[in-house]
């Protein structure tokens, strides 16, 4: 039993390591048959534009000065391979770029194919072949004769000199045969032949796909796998084949060997079964490997041409032709579809922050919840950054779609660990079905884009599907981006301002500023319906630079009308913050209006601490010591560290408006908030609250904290007259 074993694994090995070696060699033959068609198409296709040149010029001028011109404007190829000859009807040389040829006699090539304006393929010689095509083709059906024709020579070895004995071997074929089925070239090694008679016909006959599938052939004594391929406009046949023998005869060696192994076991089988059995295992582990490995590399090159390196998810290519397919099969069967444009929510501070390794590590992780969130049929893509896509098949409603789309949702909510951190990303998903909201690729992806967009502007961590409305809106984010960048110019920005009030003396202690925007058709627009438009157009320094120089020209403008000094706050973005230039804007903008360092508080939020501690800590005593206040905003939100928080030199904490909530909520909401006051205020900091919008609060805060406090229980923001007033 153990010697069947033996020789019926070798017998397999063998089969199975020729099967692949004769797989391998059809997969050679088909790609050295597309290199060669490429590059014969390219040369065809030269001379047939050289001939179409030449004829076409000669047809307009004297015969005798058509080449010496176009040779002048280096518009013919060169003469050391190509021999270019102007014939008339008689079969005279008239005109060449060979001086050789001038007035010998030439054989016209057959009248029909002169008269259909044919390009006719000949052989000067054994060693070149013609192209000709006829002069004034018109004017030869209507005379019933020709006026002579362009013939191009070309030495024939120029078809076959990509032959490459490494890959073709010293019997491999490249050919290059006519219509007739006689050989203009072929070469077998170093051994050039033509005028030889190949039927390709019966060849092609005999198989099932001549054109794309490789087949063996026994031509002149020599077996080859063989693959023919007409060429489209040209009276040609490309063949290429390759050696049987050659390429098996490293099958024939290693079934030699397997043979020799074989033999050398069974000899010692008796002696030494157990550790030859042992051997023989690995022998064959060994060689399995290596066929796996091979087919492996196959599968792995196709797998990166349509797959993601990073996520190994569909690619934008791969889904370009999935969403294609879906479009014709639903107008073919009626069935419709849905496309889910998923961009990652605050992915690009992870990547900043944490590291691109650890952005990579995101986008892995995303794209295999996503994976896991929805049905086997449906399919996940990823375009390209933190964008994704699913194609979710056979469904025609928002009903199928939004539990779909909810579970993907809490997919992402779940945190993740990044660089050893837990970290909470969010994605904000847009959808549009087929045929609905567009009946092609381009459209539909267009539209949940667009339904995307609009999750972004909604908050984010939602679903959105397309409607006809995101198209105005649309319509109207353009009039925003457009008017942006004449609204400083023509003064249309406006600043409000909020009061911030004592809740033991009841007095004002400060104002708050606020940016808005007086458009001319849109009406008042907040920061958050324009800045993110802004930040992207690079507007969003300038404008920011104008909130903070004229909040402090209103706060003089108060003191000279003789109000008391009230300080001024303005909101900080963390672009405006880490940008070189924004001491220096303090600075400038405390010079022009003259107003007191002392009087300025900078809002900005706790997030911000978290991007680069040491450089927001250099950036902090900077400022410093110009003498402005720092207040951070949204305190208990965020999740600065308390010991950087405590080590920077903050001067006041906002408690976050959504904890200002709790304190009219149960107990355990008051007690939670009441912590983060204290915890703030044993911090050695003042402590402010924001968004105080209901007496419940207002009553709590004095009560409990006494805290200053603004919101809209207390007033709007007003702009400055309006506020000017109310003071009064």
């Amino acid at each position: 039993m153990m010697l069947l074993v033996i020789w019926g694994s070798t017998y397999f090995l063998v089969n199975k390591e020729r099967m692949s070696i004769e797989r391998q060699a059809e997969l050679s033959v088909g790609e050295i048959t597309d290199t060669y068609e490429a590059r014969v198409v390219r040369a065809l296709r030269e001379i047939d534009t050289t001939l179409k040149l030449v004829r076409f010029t000669a047809n307009s001028s004297n015969h005798s000065s058509v080449l010496s011109v176009l040779n002048e404007q280096r518009l013919l190829p060169p003469a050391l391979l190509f021999t270019i000859s102007i014939v008339d009807s008689q079969g005279m040389v008239v005109e060449t770029t060979d001086p050789g040829l001038l007035g010998q006699r030439l054989t016209p090539p057959a009248q029909a194919m002169l008269d259909d304006d044919y390009l006719a393929v000949g052989e000067k010689d054994a060693n070149q072949i013609t192209f000709t095509r006829p002069l004034r083709p018109e004017q030869e059906s209507a005379q019933g004769g020709g006026s002579g024709w362009v013939i191009i020579a070309i030495d024939a070895n120029y078809f076959v000199s990509s032959y490459e004995v490494r890959s073709l071997g010293q019997q491999g074929m490249l050919a290059l045969v006519g219509a007739d089925g006689i050989v203009r070239v072929r070469r077998s090694g170093d051994v050039i032949h033509s005028g030889e008679l190949m039927d390709i016909g019966a060849w092609k006959s005999s198989t099932l796909d001549a054109v794309s599938a490789p087949f063996m052939t026994h031509w002149q004594g020599v077996e080859r796998y063989t693959l023919v391929r007409e060429l489209y406009d040209f009276p040609l046949s490309i063949v290429v084949g390759l050696s049987a023998q050659e390429q098996l005869a490293a099958a024939h060696q290693l079934a030699r060997n397997y043979w020799q192994r074989a033999g050398w076991t069974s000899g010692l089988l008796l002696i030494i079964l157990a550790i030859l059995g042992r051997l023989s295992w690995q022998l064959q582990w060994a060689r399995r490997r290596v066929m796996e490995e091979r087919v492996s590399h196959a599968q792995q090159v196709e797998h990166l041409a349509f797959h993601d390196t990073l996520t190994d998810l569909p690619n934008r290519a791969f889904l370009s032709h999935l969403i294609t397919q879906a479009v014709k099969l639903g107008g073919r069967h009626s069935e419709s579809f849905a496309l889910l444009f998923l961009d990652l929510d605050r992915f690009k501070l992870i990547n900043d922050t944490l590291g691109h390794d650890a952005g990579d590590h995101l986008l892995q992780e995303a794209a295999s919840r996503l994976t896991t969130s929805v049905r086997e049929s449906d399919v996940v893509a990823r375009l390209g950054g933190d964008e994704f896509v699913i194609l979710l098949s056979k469904v025609s409603r928002r009903d199928q779609i939004e539990p779909i789309a909810q579970k993907i949702l809490s997919a992402i909510r779940e945190p993740f660990m990044l660089a050893g951190q837990e970290c909470h990303v969010s994605v904000s998903i847009g959808v549009s079905l087929y045929p609905f909201d567009g009946l092609d690729e381009q459209t539909l992806m267009k539209s949940a884009d667009m339904a995307m967009y609009q999750a972004k502007l909604l908050g984010k961590n939602t679903v959105q599907f397309y409607t006809d409305e995101l198209s105005a809106e649309m319509d109207v984010r353009l009039t925003l981006e457009s008017g942006l960048h004449r609204a400083l110019v023509s003064h249309e920005f406006r600043l409000f301002f909020q009061s911030k009030h004592d809740v033991e003396v009841g007095s004002t202690l400060g104002m708050e500023a606020l940016l808005r925007w007086q458009h001319p058709t849109l009406g008042l627009l907040e920061p958050a319906q324009f800045m993110p438009l802004a930040e992207e157009s690079g507007l969003a320094m300038p404008i920011a630079q104008w909130v903070l120089e004229n909040a402090c020209r209103q706060n003089m403008l108060w003191q000279q009308e003789g109000f008391p000094a009230l300080t001024m706050a303005v909101k900080i973005s963390a672009r405006q913050f880490y940008d070189n230039s924004f001491v220096e804007s303090i600075k400038e903008a405390l010079a022009t209006t003259g107003m007191d360092p002392w009087l300025l508080e900078l809002e900005m939020t706790e997030s911000m601490l978290l991007q680069d501690v040491q450089r927001t800590a250099s950036i902090f005593a900077e400022i410093k010591k110009l003498g402005v206040k720092i207040v951070i905003d949204d305190f208990g939100t965020g999740y600065s560290s308390l010991s950087d928080l405590n080590a920077l030199p903050v001067d006041t904490l906002k408690v976050s408006s959504s904890l200002v909530k709790r304190l009219s909520g149960t107990r355990r909401d008051q007690q939670l908030s009441s912590s983060v006051i204290e915890l703030g205020k044993r911090l050695g900091m003042q402590v402010f609250a924001k968004g105080v919008a209901s007496h419940e609060q207002s009553h709590f805060i004095g009560s409990h904290s006494s805290l200053p406090f603004h919101g809209f229980y207390s007033n709007r923001p007003l702009s400055a007259e309006e506020s000017c007033q109310r003071e009064k």
